[in-house]
């Protein structure tokens, strides 16, 4: 059993490197300013020095790689605003809510990348796969608020508020989008008030 361990390691070490190589030669052509529907497997291929038959063994078209950086950046954000949650964590319901969109919209000023493939270019279309989405957005990010809030408000879980919770999701997924299509941060800012308000008071009803 052991002989069997050492052999396959290495194997999967080389394709740990190989989509890491993928996805930091995407983010290398972003960061370039190439264009996501500029951008092709091919390109991509190559700024990762590999083959496009290489790539193909790991992602099968530009879209899975789309929806691979996006994972990792949720999986980024879950980890930080985890973080900043159990160093500081707010005293209401509300303000729970609150910090966990200050903490995504602060995620998406650092990481403009992501900003795109989730929300794309105003009056555009985004460029995350809607099953990604679902699986993020839907079940893992709705369950991390869940956990927080029954375990530090003591709210029951409810079937009612689960439903809630995710049409708060749907719903603040597209204020954030309206917010950053402001042109000012003045404007944006005012949009995000009243986004925390509207989301608040509709998802914890006080």
């Amino acid at each position: 059993m052991s002989t069997t361990t050492t052999r396959r390691q290495p194997v999967q070490e080389r394709s740990q490197e190989t989509v890491a190589r993928v996805l930091a030669a995407s983010a290398v052509l972003l960061a370039r300013g190439v264009s996501i529907e500029a951008i092709t497997t091919a390109q991509i291929a190559q700024e990762a020095g590999l083959s496009v038959g290489s790539l193909y063994r790991f992602f099968p078209d530009k879209q899975a790689i789309l929806d691979a950086i996006a994972v990792r950046h949720m999986e980024g954000f879950q980890a930080q605003v985890t973080g900043l949650l159990l160093a500081d964590f707010p005293e209401t319901p509300r303000n729970f809510l609150s910090a966990v969109i200050d903490a995504f919209v602060a995620y998406l000023d650092d990481h403009p990348d992501f900003r795109t493939l989730a929300f794309g270019k105003p009056g555009g279309g985004r460029y995350i796969s809607r099953p990604t989405r679902e699986d993020y957005a839907g079940t893992q990010v709705s369950e991390l608020v869940m956990d927080f809030i029954s375990g530090a408000f003591e709210i029951e879980l409810t079937p009612q508020l689960a439903f809630r919770l995710r049409m708060t999701i749907e719903i603040g997924d597209r204020l954030l989008a309206y917010a950053f299509e402001q042109l000012s941060a003045e404007e944006r800012s005012r949009v995000l008030d009243e986004a925390k308000a509207l989301l608040g008071g509709y998802l914890f009803e006080i």
